[in-house]
């Protein structure tokens, strides 16, 4: 608060006279806020624009599909601007925008229930056994 008090008592005196300011008899209690005129104000002003940290462009599958395919990648397909594979993902299974049921999951590009699917018995690809049944997402469940 010091401080800012001497800089705007600094600011005033290199424009009207040379003021001296004694900081350890200062009573800053019973001062008053200096009110700066407006072209003092821009010294103390910082711009937005100045503020701001540059953005890094994003590149993004769109206008580039071919970084889907570049390892690393979550997926080989693009879909609204992200990378995707539309056998696995529950938002976008088979297709774009094609979302699987809250208790589904995407094995293959179909969506499937976990806890009762022979095929996909609790994840993708768990095959029951002969004569099993999938409950609860496990194969023979309580038999």
């Amino acid at each position: 608060m010091v401080l800012l008090l001497t800089l705007v008592f600094v600011i005033q005196a290199t424009k009207d006279e040379l003021l001296i300011i004694d900081d350890e008899n200062l009573d800053t209690k019973n001062m008053e806020t200096p009110t700066l005129e407006p072209e003092q104000q821009v010294f103390l002003r910082t711009s937005r624009f100045l503020a701001q940290k540059p953005q890094a462009t994003k590149i993004t599958c769109d206008k580039n599909p071919r970084i889907c395919r570049a390892k690393g990648s979550p997926g080989p397909d693009c879909c609204k601007k992200k990378c995707v594979n539309v056998m696995t993902d529950n938002m976008n299974c088979r297709l774009c925008g094609k979302k699987c049921k809250y208790s589904e999951i995407c094995c293959k590009g179909k969506c499937v229930n976990p806890r009762s699917d022979k095929k996909h018995c609790g994840s993708c690809g768990n095959k029951c056994t002969k004569g099993n049944v999938c409950v609860h997402g496990m194969c023979s469940y309580a038999t």
